[in-house]
């Protein structure tokens, strides 16, 4: 009897350490799932500040389905635009942590992990998108994306923000001289500032909240960004002039975490990696188009008179801006100056 009792005391242990094991399983995280059931599958989440009807997203969207096709679902994407996640400092700084998988912010904000970026905001360092687009696809790029690496940051490519120019309400701006006295709102950008002030324009760093009141008001006469930016905006009501003069070729980084981007299997890597730079093949030509028929419109549909410049005359900006660069070449790599002006051969 006594035999009796002890066996069937053991055996209640072992069921209950059963029944336990079952019952921790089932309270454990469960992993994230596709709709296909895959339960290895795992999620990335990708944080921009662009609204949908913006080449960013649009190529984002194509992205997504080309990822998750190729991986059968083991990678699902989730797209964040309109800064929901925050702006480009905060969706920077976030990836570096590794508390969001991936983002595409400006690069003028990646100073924060390398000086050396402010080169790119410097005006007329490409003459055209081509050049630009050849420079960040080449060796330029792999500079950058080297000094990312170093701060935990793995780059996919550099997508294209579109080529600033200027609007005014005093006259076309068609040489450096043009610009002597005009109030220019600019960015709150040492860079920019110098910029204009080099030119003899008075730049008044503005938010870009109020640059339409700003120019309705006459606090400013003139402003520059991307002229899909300035339709969108419709800067037109309050200017007369555009000036395509493509000073500066903005860039977005396609930025992910580089312990997330490592925690993948080789073969997810590779995808990954191959639709980042078909992506940013894509963006860039719908970014282009775009500016192309923003320009139309601005001057068919928004009455803008409308001024191209031609490569000789951008190069006279250039020229003017020398003492600029000379200044510039002490803070940055001189080095990265030259291997620049190599694309615009």
């Amino acid at each position: 009897m006594k035999k009796n009792f002890i066996s069937f005391a053991l055996l209640s242990l072992v069921l209950s350490g059963v029944l336990l094991g079952c019952s921790n399983k089932t309270e454990a995280p469960a992993s994230k799932s596709d709709n296909t059931g895959n339960a290895e599958s795992i999620t990335l989440n990708i944080g921009h500040v662009e609204p949908e009807n913006r080449s960013t997203h649009q190529a984002l969207l194509e992205f997504k389905k080309n990822v998750e096709e190729r991986t059968s679902n083991s990678i699902l994407i989730e797209i964040h635009p309109n800064g929901a996640l925050g702006g480009d400092v905060q969706l920077t700084e976030s990836v570096a942590m590794g508390t969001l998988d991936m983002a595409l912010p400006s690069t003028s904000v990646l100073t924060t992990y390398s000086d050396d970026f402010g080169v790119l905001d410097m005006p007329y360092l490409f003459t055209a998108p081509e050049n630009a687009f050849k420079a960040m696809d080449g060796e330029i790029g792999e500079y950058f994306n080297a000094k990312l690496e170093e701060k935990g940051i793995h780059n996919l490519g550099y997508s294209y923000n579109g080529p600033r120019s200027t609007t005014t309400n005093v006259k076309a701006i068609e040489k450096p001289e043009d610009l002597k006295g005009i109030k220019m709102r600019v960015m709150e950008s040492p860079i920019f500032i110098d910029f204009y002030k080099t030119l003899g324009a008075n730049p008044t760093p503005m938010s870009f909240t109020e640059l339409y009141t700003g120019l309705q008001q006459g606090t400013v006469d003139a402003q520059e960004n991307p002229p899909s930016l300035i339709l969108a905006n419709k800067f037109y009501e309050v200017q007369k002039y555009l000036s395509v003069d493509e000073h500066v070729h903005n860039f977005l980084a396609f930025i992910m975490n580089k312990n997330k981007f490592d925690s993948l299997t080789e073969e997810q890597q590779q995808i990954l990696t191959e639709e980042a730079k078909s992506y940013v093949e894509k963006q860039r030509a719908l970014e282009l188009e775009d500016n192309k028929k923003a320009i139309e419109k601005l001057a068919t549909e928004g009455g803008l008179q409308v001024n191209e410049l031609s490569e000789e005359q951008k190069q006279a900006f250039k020229d003017a801006l020398k003492p600029m660069y000379e200044e510039y070449s002490q803070k940055f790599s001189k080095e990265l100056f030259e291997k620049s002006d190599k694309y615009n051969k």
